[in-house]
């Protein structure tokens, strides 16, 4: 796909996220907290999840026909097409059902081997990260780059601690106990998208989770490596996509804790 239609549908999508987002914030004001389904142990899905994800899916279509989709409601799917869309219609549910922030929009496009544009609205704070595969990455259309630490003393760390704690085993409390006292603050945001972009900007220097989704990942990975970043699985291998191990950082940082994710890991198997 060519430069000038990438920066079309980026375009497009910008907008169509700033609405799908400004959607959520208006039914966060009248939210009805008994509707909210449990897709699995403390993994949760509302109402508004699904209506999010219908209008945007809807509206992609229109944009781009023959495109499949990966999306996190399953509400459209993927038959081998060249291209797709990840949709997250709203990444940070736990966070959205208790009112509290972040939460957002995340969709991306992608073909077979790379993503070619990824947005990332973020909700509470009205904030828009893109980027696409031929540019700089851009926060409410400034440019942004991650930070220059590099040293893990003065690092601000993001944690994610997954659903499926049972089939992750001791490695994401076992990171944060050999973390605490050693970089400059961790923090848990419950977003994954946003917290990728959080990176981009400078805000943090890295962020590491086991067992994502792809559509939780692949636009904020995407705008991440536009801003100078760079993004792994837990042994740096460019092999992050199906969010299984992903491993973020604004790469000065990225070896270091690469080696201390390994090390626990291998210690997992003794």
């Amino acid at each position: 796909m060519d430069k000038t239609t990438i920066e079309h549908l980026t375009e497009e999508v910008k907008k169509l996220a700033i609405e799908a987002g400004n959607f959520l914030v208006e039914q966060r004001k009248s939210f009805d907290r008994s509707k909210v389904e449990n897709k699995r142990s403390h993994d949760y899905v509302s109402y508004v999840d699904k209506e999010s994800e219908k209008m945007i899916v809807s509206r992609l279509k229109e944009l781009l026909p023959e495109a499949g989709f990966i999306a996190e409601e399953g509400t459209q799917g993927r038959n081998g097409e060249d291209l797709f869309w990840t949709v997250d219609p709203l990444d940070g549910t736990t966070n959205f059902i208790h009112d509290n922030a972040p939460y957002c929009v995340s969709i991306a496009l992608c073909d077979k081997s790379e993503a070619l544009l990824g947005v990332v609205y973020e909700c509470c704070k009205k904030e828009l990260f893109w980027a696409n595969k031929y540019g700089e990455a851009y926060l409410n259309d400034k440019p942004i780059k991650v930070s220059e630490i590099a040293e893990m003393d003065n690092a601000f760390i993001e944690l994610g601690f997954p659903y499926d704690s049972e089939n992750t085993g001791k490695m994401m409390p076992e990171l944060a106990k050999r973390l605490y006292g050693n970089v400059g603050g961790i923090r848990l945001q419950g977003s994954a998208a946003s917290e990728l972009c959080y990176i981009a900007c400078g805000r943090f220097e890295a962020r590491i989770e086991p067992s994502l989704g792809a559509w939780d990942i692949a636009a904020g990975a995407l705008i991440l490596k536009q801003a100078g970043g760079k993004v792994t699985d837990f042994h740096g291998n460019d092999i992050y996509c199906d969010g299984k191990e992903v491993l973020a950082s604004n790469g000065k940082l990225h070896t270091h804790i690469k080696s201390i994710v390994e090390d626990i890991l291998q210690g997992e198997k003794q």
